[in-house]
């Protein structure tokens, strides 16, 4: 496939157009319907946290119905394992929200802007012990039980909507998919059920770096293996890690101004991560 500057293929042929058509297609009822599962679920999460698996999952919902719909098939998820590919990946997977971590947090703590303490647990260890284990359980267990929700997700936003998102043409598609999935996270900050904050605005801002900068990572790691499966990993992983030992680790006023998803310290260590791979050539491997 020909990619043009924008990240998108180039149109010719007839057999490239119709696949203009198809995408396009795909797109509009891929949103048709994930907008109002989504909105169901951002109305009843506050009511039931039963509806955060679900809203995790509207987009990958939202991508089978499409193809059922549209008889589109399945083999353009890329779910294949890929052994070489995934075990040359997962060490990077692995390691780098814990990189991000060290750096954005780690530079919070010794400033003294944000308090490093150890959460209420039953295991009585100093802090940097707790935090060391935590960690580790963290990286193996939280990710592997991580997967469960993160499939979901992926499912939808790089398993369907990228793929589709370049096919169509529209310009710059990791970038532009990253911004969505950063916008349909807002109504639940909105909501103030998640990094919510004391500056809102700031906040929403932070967030949308942060989330499309990680859009833009994970975006080009689907494309750079032909997998779905180190996306799904690597979105697992940084939940797991990032949000359950940095976020339980790191107390005080300030905590969601400079740390956490909506943190000015993580969305410039995600920016410049972003940055810095983008610069690298990527060869598409979309099977």
């Amino acid at each position: 496939m020909k990619i043009n500057r924008s990240g998108s293929p180039a149109a010719g042929t007839r057999e490239e157009r119709e696949r203009i058509r198809s995408a396009r297609r795909g797109l509009l009822v891929y949103f048709a319907m994930l907008v109002p599962l989504s909105t169901l679920c951002y109305v009843m999460v506050p009511k039931s946290s039963l509806f955060i698996l679900l809203l995790m999952w509207a987009p990958g919902l939202s991508s089978i119905g499409a193809r059922l719909l549209l008889r589109e098939g399945i083999r353009d998820i890329s779910l294949r394992v890929k052994g070489k590919q995934l075990l040359k990946s997962l060490p990077w997977i692995l390691l780098f929200p814990s990189a991000i971590g060290l750096v954005a947090y780690g530079i919070a703590w010794m400033t003294g802007l944000v308090q490093f303490a150890a959460p209420d647990t039953f295991i009585k260890a100093p802090p940097a012990i707790l935090f060391l284990g935590f960690l580790l359980v963290q990286t193996v267990g939280g990710t592997a039980v991580g997967v469960i929700s993160s499939s979901g997700e992926e499912l939808g936003w790089r398993g369907y909507m990228l793929t589709r998102l370049i096919d169509a043409r529209v310009p710059y598609p990791l970038l532009t998919s990253g911004i969505i999935w950063g916008l349909w996270h807002l109504p639940v900050m909105m909501e103030g059920l998640y990094y919510s904050g004391p500056y809102p605005v700031l906040s929403i801002a932070l967030f949308m770096v942060s989330v499309t900068s990680f859009g833009v990572i994970i975006g080009r790691l689907r494309l750079a293996t032909g997998s779905i499966w180190p996306a799904i990993l690597l979105h697992a992983c940084w939940n797991a890690v990032i949000q359950d030992v940095f976020d339980s680790f790191s107390k005080g006023k300030n905590v969601l101004l400079w740390t956490g998803e909506s943190g000015i310290l993580v969305a410039l260590a995600l920016l410049a991560s972003a940055w810095v791979i983008s610069r690298r050539t990527m060869s598409l491997k979309r099977l």
